[in-house]
């Protein structure tokens, strides 16, 4: 069986590692997302259908084939869990009949020319990469076909590439992919619109579900190389004491005690940057060492002195206290269809929901890590990033350096969530290295990593729903509280970006005639970036929960309620008042918002997972739907609460509807795993600030799920897709739809209905 091992190379690399002077090497146009936008995705009519021109971009995809037929593929994307450096790489083998037994994967450098769009985020790497890495395959096989033909003198209609050879389909001859690969090397790439993709139904690993994960022995036997893991001649390792409070800096330091600790090499100031400032450093004083031990007893051993600047008196409870009361007073009018005043004043009943949501911190398994070597004008980078082209440009800012000198290696990465994507550790570790003269590895605590995050955003929801006499919703008004990202890129931003409103707000899929969205004012007071399904989680809460109220209060089945609120299968319209409607960055003309998907998830999920069932005494069904990274995705929670109010997880039941897919069993593992991340959130989530400080510190503070409160059983069930759907995101959608699916399942167990999270202690008797 052969061996994956995570290598960074660039094209000349996996040339010059492969030893390859004669074989294939291929450069094929990948659409940039841009161009992929401008096509309207109109391929998707048929597999069977040549792509249309597109703005092509200068990033390609690389083929190898080296002359004993291995074929190296390179992983634009970077690996986090979501397998993409499998699907996106088993995509090109599908296309190109290749035995993926004789492929090995290597990992891109950051190379926005060569590679197109390389930040792994927004559950974007299948729907934007599907038909470029198709083409990429189909090029390749094209490629080895027309050589074969020639060598032959036959025809190339008469030649037919299939698993690893290429047969002259009269007379049975074959040549293998290592005996064409100097043939075809010399062939000329065909053009995009001349390509002849495979027809579906031909695929061989293409939505099957058969191809494990590239990196499964490497993780499983512990050879994986995630940041890490990085060693470098003459290496360093530093760990830096930051401003405790966002905007802090450094009055003065005493570095005399941590210079006493064996091992300690050097104390330095690093550079912070007035808040807001992007992803650059904090700032503060850093410990540079022998080894990561020595560093963090040097750091103890500091005495700083500092000054917390404005966000001092940042406190999460007054603050809650202050967002609430904003969302009961008018904001930002952001949507607006029908008269909303006049059908809350003709109804016949108001229910009101409010909302709240903290802080939330990333806390992926692997803290922040980065190794840099700056010398002689050049700049090598080796860290776990989602963003390597966002990495080389800050870092090329940030040390004054240009673009072609700076290099970043991408590692596997120990869970992302988003927190990765800003590049920040990798920024430390350069500017270390540049003013110490050495390579040197930047390594945070699970401390740092948990007081010094990008936190999620903390919000307050209230929602306004105004009843007929016969319980039809004929009003509904929404506020949503929060401090946007955008706060983080530029001062005074204090209302949610387009794209925060466009998740789960202004783009309500609900059939009622008379709706309103509005977004009071919010300052931020700490580093808030996106993280796994961002705005949808707490506006996917909120919605959800007050369907369930609504239910309650009217006598209904909350799935009934929920199906009449989506209303018929429809293409929905917001109307003119949404301006900028966010769509994930895509055409809302490819993915637009369709009630009729919406609708068939929570059909399936009702019916997969029993809705209905008699369940035993003190357990109950929670439901909730949400569309997000334009996918579908509907659960049901079942919860068990006990006498003393302890709670557990016999099961649950998600359906997802994502289009068209690759890889079945990736699919499955982001659903299960969402429940557990929707779960953890949901029952202890919470970052809390006083004085401007994070309160919590580790995982006995800020505590994530453990293996006892995992669901016991999770099913997954995967609506089937024709080519006619394009695909749509994984990664994010299936987080938003479980806590509120879970507290609804608490409310028909209890009674008690949860409206704040984390639930923490208030199920306790």
């Amino acid at each position: 069986m052969f061996q994956y091992r995570v290598e960074n190379v660039s094209r000349r690399g996996v040339l010059q590692g492969l030893g390859i002077t004669a074989g294939l090497v291929l450069a094929v146009p990948v659409m940039s997302r841009r161009g992929m936008a401008a096509t309207g995705m109109a391929t998707y009519k048929t597999g069977a259908d040549k792509m249309p021109h597109g703005t092509v971009n200068d990033p390609r995809a690389f083929v190898a084939i080296a002359p004993d037929g291995i074929v190296t593929i390179i992983a634009s994307r970077s690996e986090m869990g979501t397998g993409v450096r499998t699907s996106l790489p088993m995509i090109v083998a599908d296309e190109m009949n290749a035995d993926w037994g004789r492929v090995q994967v290597k990992q891109a450098d950051a190379d926005e020319a060569k590679y197109g769009n390389q930040d792994t985020d927004g559950s974007r790497s299948t729907r934007h990469f599907l038909i470029p890495m198709r083409q990429v395959g189909a090029a390749a096989r094209m490629m080895l076909e027309a050589a074969a033909a020639k060598q032959w003198g036959v025809p190339v209609s008469e030649v037919k590439a299939d698993n690893h050879e290429v047969i002259h389909t009269p007379t049975g001859r074959k040549l293998g992919y290592g005996d064409l690969a100097t043939a075809a090397a010399a062939e000329p790439v065909p053009d995009p619109s001349q390509l002849q993709m495979k027809d579906p139904k031909d695929f061989r690993y293409i939505g099957k579900g058969k191809v494990s994960i590239v990196d499964l022995h490497d993780i499983t036997v512990g050879k994986a190389m995630y940041g890490i893991d990085t060693r470098l001649p003459g290496m360093k390792y530093a760990v830096i004491a930051r401003p405790p409070v966002v905007g802090g800096k450094v009055v003065s330091f005493d570095p005399t005690d941590a210079m006493k600790v064996s091992g300690v090499e050097k104390v330095m100031e690093v550079k912070g940057w007035p808040w807001p400032s992007k992803f650059q450093p904090l700032g503060g004083v850093a410990v540079i060492a022998r080894n990561t031990g020595a560093a963090i007893k040097g750091r103890d051993a500091l005495k700083i002195v500092w000054d917390d600047g404005a966000n001092a008196h940042y406190d999460s409870a007054v603050y809650r206290r202050e967002l609430e009361e904003a969302a009961r007073k008018p904001g930002l009018v952001v949507r607006n269809n029908g008269d909303v005043d006049a059908a809350m004043k003709s109804a016949d009943k108001i229910v009101v929901g409010e909302y709240y949501l903290p802080h939330f911190a990333h806390a992926p398994m692997e803290p922040p890590v980065a190794t840099a070597n700056v010398a002689d004008g050049k700049a090598e980078i080796w860290a776990p990033v989602q963003s390597p082209q966002g990495t080389l440009d800050d870092a090329a800012k940030t040390l004054g350096l240009k673009p072609e000198d700076v290099t970043v290696h991408v590692t596997l990465l120990g869970g992302g969530f988003g927190r990765k994507s800003k590049c920040d550790y990798a920024l430390e570790a350069a500017i270390i290295s540049q003013a110490i003269g050495a390579p040197v590895r930047v390594q945070w605590t699970r401390e740092d990593d948990i007081q010094h995050d990008f936190y999620h955003t903390v919000s307050a929801e209230r929602i306004e729903a105004g009843l007929d006499k016969n319980g039809k919703v004929i009003a509904w008004r929404h506020r949503s509280v929060a401090p946007t990202i955008m706060s983080t890129f530029k001062a005074g931003a204090n209302h949610e970006a387009p794209f925060e409103l466009g998740m789960g707000l202004v783009d309500l899929p609900f059939d009622i005639q008379n709706i309103r969205c509005e977004n009071p004012a919010a300052e931020a007071h700490t580093r808030i970036g996106w993280f796994r399904s961002v705005s949808n989680i707490p506006h996917a809460f909120a919605v959800q929960t007050m369907v369930s109220e609504i239910a309650h209060a009217t006598g209904r089945d909350p799935k009934d309620m929920l199906l009449e609120l989506i209303g018929p299968a429809r293409l929905v319209d917001v109307g003119p008042s949404v301006k900028d409607l966010w769509d994930y960055g895509e055409p809302i003309s490819s993915y637009p918002i369709d009630a009729g998907r919406l609708r068939k998830v929570v059909e399936l999920v009702a019916e997969k997972g029993e809705w209905g069932r008699q369940v035993p005494k003190g357990h109950g069904l929670g439901i909730a739907v949400h569309r997000s990274f334009v996918s579908y995705v509907a659960t049901i929670v079942e919860v068990a609460v006990d006498s003393k109010g302890k709670m557990t997880i016999p099961r649950v039941d998600t359906a997802i509807d994502c289009g068209i897919y690759v890889n079945p069993e990736r699919i499955q593992s982001q659903i299960e795993g969402a429940a557990i991340m929707g779960l953890s959130l949901a029952k202890y989530g919470e970052i809390t600030f006083k004085h401007g400080r994070a309160m919590q510190k580790n995982f006995d503070t800020f505590q994530v799920g453990r293996m006892s409160d995992s669901p016991m059983v999770t099913n997954v069930h995967i609506m089937p897709a024709t080519w006619a759907v394009p695909p749509s995101g994984v990664g994010e959608p299936g987080v938003p739809p479980f806590a509120p699916a879970l507290c609804n399942a608490i409310f028909a167990a209890t009674g008690k209905r949860i409206r704040h999270l984390p639930i923490g202690k208030q199920l306790e008797v």
